[in-house]
């Protein structure tokens, strides 16, 4: 077995008016928010398939059905506790993770620090092992029209020796 492996997520949310805008474990004050059946904390989701991932625990779907009514509204920082519970069972520790949020309005910058706070609490690491970045689309696609908001994350976890 390695000791070392790669995940890979993605996720993809559509925006919707007058909805809270819960990202990286955050509310960010928007007109609109993520719509789904938690939260929608599309960081959070993505960093659960990502890890998910690199152990080869399939995704967060399988885990946390949206159409399992226990899961409708969660605070998916809870999600992401349940899978760091779910790696560390089978042993691993998490190396670092990269976050790519893909969203046109608002800016997310100033919130970065605030995420990478939040996060590092939720998954017991060091503000250092959690890279979050954000960009646009340049005015293309869903994004760039502003219905919705993706975002791609790698994850590294490892065996502790």
């Amino acid at each position: 077995m390695f000791p070392f492996r790669i995940g890979q997520g993605y996720d993809v949310h559509q925006l919707e008016e007058g909805r809270p805008f819960w990202l990286g474990g955050i509310q960010i004050p928007h007109s609109h928010g993520a719509k789904g059946h938690s939260d929608a904390d599309v960081v959070c989701h993505v960093l659960c398939d990502a890890l998910l991932g690199a152990a080869n625990l399939r995704n967060i779907g399988y885990h946390f059905s949206d159409k399992d009514p226990q899961w409708k509204g969660v605070d998916s920082k809870l999600l992401l506790a349940k899978v760091l519970e779910m790696i560390r069972e089978k042993g691993y520790e998490v190396g670092n993770v990269d976050v790519t949020i893909v969203l046109q309005q608002p800016k997310l910058n100033p919130h970065i620090p605030a995420m990478k706070v939040c996060l590092a609490q939720v998954m017991q690491l060091d503000e250092e092992a959690i890279s979050i970045k954000a960009t646009t689309s340049e005015m293309l696609g869903f994004v760039g029209r502003e219905e919705g908001i993706a975002a791609h994350c790698v994850a590294l976890i490892h065996r502790p020796e």
